[in-house]
């Protein structure tokens, strides 16, 4: 069998205890008409004890990896032994590392960039081989146990007084397709003068296949009794964390305080799947501060990268 073959069993027998953007079906979806591929660790019988797939893309006939679109992490995923001591965690770390990091580069690329899970606090082993690192920000609600105690963390001026201002005229629906997201999406970001970098077909194939899983929703606000929408939002999620993947409304909303709303409905809607809600960024200054004035943590994670070829980081450099 295949690693990739390999790697769809291991995920079906794993469950959640690997994190949504790696599960296999996710990397189909995204990757979809590209190639991609997996690296797999072993312990000395032969079980799987590590993966790390990655998107493998081709320009000039130099390989690289990348992030796939909409996909806030890949990096390696590590099949912990029970109850293991510190020293034996860092052990395991560095034994499986060195099996991923063998593999990837057993590919030829010219080029390595991945945003690892915040989940992923050791990339030692990664730096010993050569690797940088540059450490980005999440915001993160860490429990979704109350939502009482969530609302109360919000900034009480510029959060929950809005939210509150609007919560009784709009309504929630989760009826909209993901052919109409796609179409609201492009819209959206004709309104600010700028292309979709997101195709329609993309959003349409990843926002379905969630959906049709249970594992994602469009949440739309209309205002009562109206069957126009002002702003929507996909969500996904597993039982860990659900996260805020794509926003956009309507070309003529201008009220303040509306998307706010549209953030604590989706905030409701994550608590009644998962433990933790996911803001997906940003190291935008003005989108960082959106996200943290819901009472969200700042949550490190890191971005791993390494050049092998002089030649695709001169590309790099011509790319910026």
């Amino acid at each position: 069998m295949s690693n990739k073959e390999l790697y769809k069993e291991l995920c079906q027998t794993q469950g959640d205890n690997i994190p949504l953007f790696l599960q296999y079906w996710w990397m189909e979806a995204v990757c979809f008409g590209k190639r991609w591929e997996v690296a797999l660790a072993y312990d000395g019988q032969g079980q799987i004890i590590g993966a790390m797939p990655f998107l493998l893309g081709q320009k000039l006939g130099m390989r690289y990896v990348l992030q796939p679109q909409l996909t806030q992490y890949n990096g390696p995923w590590f099949n912990y032994p029970q109850d293991c001591s510190e020293m034996e965690r860092l052990d395991f770390e560095k034994k499986v590392s060195d099996q991923l990091i063998s593999q990837v580069q057993s590919y030829g690329v010219s080029y390595f960039y991945q945003h690892f899970s915040p989940a992923v606090t050791n990339w030692l082993p990664f730096y010993w081989e050569g690797f940088q690192q540059t450490t980005r920000y999440t915001y993160r609600l860490s429990d979704l146990s109350d939502l009482n105690a969530v609302f109360e963390g919000f900034n009480k001026k510029k959060r929950q007084k809005q939210i509150l201002r609007h919560d009784g005229r709009y309504q929630t629906i989760y009826s909209m397709t993901p052919a109409r997201f796609a179409d609201f999406h492009a819209e959206y970001w004709r309104g600010k003068g700028k292309k979709d970098l997101l195709s329609k077909s993309f959003i349409e194939r990843v926002c379905q296949e969630a959906i049709s899983r249970g594992q994602g929703a469009i949440l739309a606000l209309t205002e009562q009794e109206s069957s126009d929408i002002i702003y929507a939002r996909f969500i996904v999620w597993d039982s860990n964390c659900t996260y805020s993947l794509m926003s956009a409304h309507g070309r003529n909303e201008t009220d303040n305080g509306i998307n706010e709303l549209l953030v604590w409905r989706a905030i409701q809607e994550a608590a009644t799947h998962s433990r933790a809600f996911d803001f997906e960024g940003s190291m935008d200054p003005g989108i960082e501060y959106f996200y943290r004035l819901f009472g969200s943590s700042q949550t490190p994670y890191f971005a791993v990268s390494k050049c092998y070829n002089p030649l695709f980081k001169l590309l790099l450099k011509l790319r910026k």
